[in-house]
């Protein structure tokens, strides 16, 4: 039985060839390569997780596909490239022996570089399906990805990161399809929306939040959840966040006896002093003051 969504270190199960290129495990954020040599196969690939580009460096050959029930064929050669989207079943048939290099990139890459260039949430992605796609610069990139793979130090990270944000910016514009999330400029957070954030910030008092964290709990990109935030309360997520540590401190303070460390650890502060300066300017007394005043 197939796996669900077929990853990288799959492949080799189901279209089998000699590894020639291999990009280091979870060093490259969203990308991953790989270089084969393949004699002649017919294989069915499973669906697959990421978006792939096949990128021929050596051999030519004359390559069927078929995809979503249609079968494509072209003569492929060094120079050439294939773009196959993600989630799909495909057929492959060819009689030559070649050599390519696999790039495949998560939905989450290709995802974050969409909205940043188009500053909206992206509802769905997807590769225009090309056998043979003429596109130079897609090879060049995927052979200069290759090299950075198969240096001695697995390449510069800040090189690849440049690369593969220039590849999906190419890819975005040149062969996608995007379907872009309905989108309301004044629109603030709903109340459920609201409840759903305030649930995890409960429940991660103790712990530091970022941002990204906030928007992601209500499936929001950082930049569209700080203004619907802002519209829904008035106030900035970090000020948010900050009176529940102190609502939360004000709650120990009056029912433990806890030391003001322990306090502190237990709200999210950074420590004692940043707990005493916060209940300051928020109260205009100390933690101490406070419980002495307060406590039954």
């Amino acid at each position: 039985m197939s796996p669900e969504l077929l990853v990288p270190d799959q492949y080799p199960t189901w279209v089998p060839g000699r590894l020639t290129v291999r990009s280091p495990d979870g060093a490259w954020d969203g990308l991953t390569v790989r270089g084969f040599r393949y004699g002649a196969l017919d294989v069915v690939l499973p669906p697959v997780r990421d978006f792939l580009i096949v990128a021929y460096r050596e051999g030519a050959v004359d390559m069927r596909r078929t995809f979503d029930g249609r079968q494509s064929h072209e003569q492929l050669g060094p120079g050439d490239v294939s773009l196959l989207t993600r989630a799909v079943e495909t057929h492959w048939q060819w009689r030559e022996d070649i050599e390519v290099v696999h790039l495949h990139l998560t939905r989450e890459l290709v995802a974050s570089v969409c909205e940043q260039m188009y500053d909206r949430e992206i509802e769905q992605v997807t590769l225009r399906d090309k056998l043979r796609a003429d596109d130079p610069q897609i090879h060049r990139i995927a052979l200069m990805m290759a090299a950075e793979a198969a240096g001695d130090a697995y390449g510069s990270r800040l090189l690849v990161e440049s690369l593969s944000c220039q590849l999906a910016v190419h890819l975005l514009r040149r062969h996608a399809d995007i379907t872009f999330r309905e989108y309301h400029p004044g629109g603030a957070l709903s109340p459920a929306m609201l409840k759903q954030v305030d649930g995890y910030v409960r429940a991660r008092l103790s712990e530091s939040i970022s941002l990204q964290e906030l928007a992601s709990s209500v499936a929001l990109s950082r930049y569209h959840f700080a203004r619907r935030f802002r519209e829904a309360t008035g106030t900035s997520p970090h000020e948010y966040v900050m009176g529940k540590r102190v609502e939360a401190a004000q709650t120990m303070l009056r029912r433990t006896r806890a030391p003001l460390r322990e306090v502190a650890a237990a709200c999210g502060f950074t420590d004692q002093s940043h707990l005493t300066r916060v209940f300051r300017q928020r109260l205009g007394v100390t933690p101490g003051q406070f419980r002495n005043g307060t406590a039954d």
